[in-house]
């Protein structure tokens, strides 16, 4: 298995969420503003506003600048229409700081999926996007795509075709942006934007809990499997019980007996990872 692994995709979750995954096929795809690094959306928008409006300024153009601004102040407001939706999965095997922070605390079980499987399964309007981690957004295509487009705009400037779809994109390009801090996590999410896809016809759920109400959508694996001539347990090459679960393995090898999946429950491990227990 170590010489397939560049291939390999892991997905951090608690038992509960896996057994969403095999039990009814279906993957959530979670609202992004929802996760423990929402801010970085907003942090990217702001970064691609500031590069494209300090240009503008070194050109000596202040109204330019200024109706960038003002463009982005607009889109902000709008936050959560624009959000995105994701599942996210990690380069990494075993891994401590995501057993913690993505899998109820090393409690929880890691999924690993084929990475040429889930890109084929992630059809249009769905992508799999490797997340990009850096202070300065200055590179980013998004910037001279922006720039040239407003610089061409004559003034009273309004909102064109052109750059709309373009602060489409780049909330698109804002779900898959993390901190650098965030780096060591070496990020990969299955990404959808409802909003720039009128066509999405997954229809969106609520998961409702004591303190709050969660949108997200359900992908159906099985349905993905289908369209990429797969099946799910060829998809998913390994289950890793947490460092700090009790999960018996003969126990959670009945269960993916018992739902079909008699190959995968051979390919069941335990994590190696040595989390300090809490007293």
């Amino acid at each position: 298995m170590d010489s397939d692994r560049k291939n390999i995709l892991y997905h951090y979750t608690d038992f509960v969420a896996m057994d969403g995954i095999l039990s009814n096929s279906e993957l959530r795809l979670n609202n992004i503003l929802n996760m423990n690094d929402a801010s970085e959306m907003v942090l990217f928008m702001n970064g691609l506003c500031k590069t494209v409006s300090e240009r503008f300024r070194s050109d000596g153009d202040r109204e330019r600048a200024e109706w960038t601004e003002k463009i982005f102040s607009e889109e902000k407001e709008q936050e959560f229409v624009y959000s995105a939706y994701a599942a996210c999965f990690s380069r990494y095997r075993d891994d401590a700081a995501q057993w913690e922070r993505y899998a109820n605390r090393g409690h929880g079980v890691c999924i690993a999926f084929r990475e040429d499987m889930l890109r084929k399964m992630a059809v249009e309007p769905m992508s799999l996007q490797t997340v990009f981690y850096q202070d300065e957004i200055g590179g980013h295509e998004l910037v001279e795509t922006l720039y040239q487009l407003i610089r061409r705009s004559e003034s009273p400037f309004y909102m064109t075709r052109e750059i709309r779809e373009t602060l489409n994109h780049a909330w698109a390009a804002s779900a898959a942006f993390k901190h650098p801090s965030f780096a060591s996590e070496s990020e990969v999410r299955m990404v959808v934007s409802p909003f720039e896809h009128g066509f999405f016809k997954v229809q969106p759920r609520y998961h409702i809990t004591k303190e709050r109400i969660k949108k997200y959508y359900p992908v159906n694996l099985q349905v993905l499997c289908r369209m990429a001539d797969t099946k799910l347990e060829d998809v998913i090459v390994e289950l890793i019980i947490g460092p700090e679960s009790t999960q018996s393995v003969p126990i959670l090898q009945d269960y993916l007996t018992d739902l079909g999946y008699a190959e995968m429950a051979k390919r069941v491990t335990h994590s190696a990872c040595p989390l300090r227990q809490r007293i």
